[in-house]
């Protein structure tokens, strides 16, 4: 038998938020309205992807091959964005407003099982280091004409392009250690109190 006392399993009447914690915690839902805005900005996002592929498909015998490899990287930009957006949406949502309840579902995102604020701010900034380096490589693969001189693009600015990403980079793994940092301390605090 335990000597442990257990806790009285609260009733109904016990469970109900008095007035301003429920004010409090029902605010959680004005987020509805901007995740909603997201999945109108995805629909935007698949129709500039579906502009882009036409533009390809329409110009795949005159285009050189350096255009359609710029062609093809835009495309994945988007793809990327698109998947940025999804992890805003379903993870935000899941994580600040209300469990979307897909536990079974055959569809149900592996990385959903275990999201929380510290992982959805990891995640985030890998997708954002993944859309700048595709940015920075057609940067890359444009400037080729830098010293022709039939570039878009300056010396100075495809310089800030790289340092931009490399504070990205940077930050991504400042993020990455202050959550391994507190998840150590939580770890400690867990080992601490079972002792």
């Amino acid at each position: 038998m335990s000597l442990a006392l257990e806790r009285p399993v609260p009733s109904e009447a016990q469970k109900a938020l008095r007035p301003i914690p429920l004010l409090i915690f029902s605010s959680r839902w004005l987020q509805l309205p901007l995740y909603i805005g997201l999945i109108v900005a995805q629909g935007v996002y698949v129709v500039l992807f579906l502009k882009e592929l036409w533009h390809l498909f329409a110009h795949a015998f005159d285009f050189s091959e350096q255009q359609i490899m710029l062609a093809v990287l835009g495309l994945i930009d988007v793809v990327m964005i698109s998947n940025l957006l999804v992890m805003v949406i379903v993870g935000g949502y899941e994580t600040f407003v209300s469990r979307l309840n897909l536990q079974g579902h055959p569809d149900q995102p592996e990385w959903l099982s275990h999201v929380n604020a510290s992982v959805l701010k990891i995640k985030l900034a890998m997708a954002i280091i993944g859309i700048s380096s595709i940015h920075l490589l057609r940067t890359f693969i444009e400037a080729g004409g830098l010293a022709s001189g039939k570039s878009a693009y300056t010396e100075v600015g495809v310089m800030w392009q790289t340092i931009i990403h490399t504070v990205f980079i940077l930050s991504a793994i400042g993020i990455a250690y202050v959550d391994k940092l507190s998840n150590v301390s939580t770890e400690h605090a867990k080992h601490a109190a079972s002792h």
